[in-house]
């Protein structure tokens, strides 16, 4: 595909969000620029875990983007290298009492009347899914349609495979736009590059990037840490979480909250979430997230007890006060399309943004209904 200074589409934000709109563009025939003030994968994307969930969503429009995402998902897997690691290995979400059990048995059941596949496994045959589990747990539930990828190289191979012109260490610092209002583009300290579309895939920057170009979003960052274990044999097969996350995930607390979720990874190592925390953008090393969060893992898998952590790492998630992200037209700025506020599920919900951005862009019509996800809905807040 031919490039130039004067792309069909500029995507800002080289995360994996952004790289699936420039892939999907490109399919549609467009040629894109994608544009970011760090680097691939530099923000969210790299802090993530790569989960790509239907088990912690209910029925509802983000569950119905998970499920598209989900067949989405399947076909990059085809593809793409397999360097992007992606593992269909399902979900556990276990309960460590009857009360638990109960809730999960009412979750899945609403779930499965949208398509998820849910099994309840009772408690004497949680080992024969995870044999290092810990005794005494009520049960679970199996979701066989939750994956993973590694998140960081999912981006950087929908990237290349796009044949988009990627622009790293860029900062965008004014959206142009023309007579009436509508994009023209996008201003780095590079010069001008000119463009009919803009897509605002910056993550927790989204807020800032709709500013520049006189529109609102209160997208705002929810800190979370993850720990790396060293490199093991496969002790955790599948993500395997306890069943408040998925209230966790829900809530809007500011305040520091955790649940273990727990998974291993192709490459050996163990990652241990999950905190999530409104602190702004301060990084600080929180010792009582990290402590809880190692305190969840050796409750749920007592042989992680003995297990080194060798790295920590934090990442803010781009996080919208009703949980559901920004996708589509900007209602006051036309040529202005936003993906972004996808919160803890953006890798996940990537492929089908990416999707539906690129039809709207094409003047397609979507393959979902995209209103509960209006930008627009935040206008009242100005």
């Amino acid at each position: 595909m031919s490039q130039s200074n004067s792309p069909d589409v500029i995507v800002v934000g080289a995360g994996v969000v952004g790289a699936a709109c420039a892939y999907y563009a490109a399919r549609n025939g467009l040629s894109v620029t994608v544009i970011d003030r760090g680097p691939v994968a530099g923000g969210t994307t790299g802090a993530g875990e790569g989960n790509l969930l239907v088990s912690d969503k209910e029925p509802g429009p983000e569950l119905e983007l998970a499920l598209l995402s989900t067949r989405l998902w399947r076909d990059l897997a085809d593809a793409l290298p397999p360097g992007t690691e992606y593992e269909p290995k399902g979900g556990l979400v276990v309960a460590a009492h009857e009360d638990g059990m109960a809730a999960l048995r009412t979750f899945a059941a609403a779930q499965r009347t949208t398509g998820v596949s849910a099994e309840e496994i009772p408690a004497d045959r949680l080992h024969d899914l995870e044999p290092h589990l810990a005794a005494g747990l009520a049960g679970g539930f199996h979701y066989p349609q939750d994956a993973q990828v590694q998140p960081a190289l999912a981006a950087a191979h929908l990237l290349r495979a796009s044949g988009a012109r990627v622009r790293t260490g860029e900062q965008v610092t004014a959206v142009l736009t023309g007579g009436h209002g509508e994009v023209r583009g996008v201003r780095t300290p590079a010069g001008d590059t000119h463009a009919p579309y803009v897509v605002n895939a910056t993550g927790t920057w989204g807020g800032e990037l709709a500013r520049l170009a006189g529109s609102h979003l209160p997208v705002m960052p929810r800190r979370g840490f993850v720990l790396v274990t060293e490199p093991l044999p496969r002790v955790v097969r599948h993500k395997v979480y306890a069943a408040d996350y998925v209230a966790d995930v829900a809530s809007g607390s500011a305040a520091l909250q955790t649940s273990a979720v727990v998974e291993g990874t192709p490459s050996g190592p163990v990652l241990i979430g999950a905190s999530r925390e409104r602190v702004g953008f301060d990084r600080t090393l929180s010792t009582e997230a990290l402590r809880r969060l190692a305190d969840g893992a050796t409750a749920l898998f007592p042989v992680l007890a003995g297990v080194r952590v060798m790295r920590t790492y934090a990442g803010f998630r781009p996080y919208l006060p009703d949980h559901l992200p920004a996708l589509g037209a900007d209602a006051h700025v036309p040529g202005l399309l936003h993906a972004c506020g996808h919160e803890g599920a953006g890798i996940g919900l990537a492929p089908a943004t990416g999707a539906i951005v690129a039809d709207l862009i094409a003047g397609k019509e979507p393959p979902l209904d995209i209103s509960p996800f209006d930008p627009g809905r935040f206008a009242a807040t100005t």
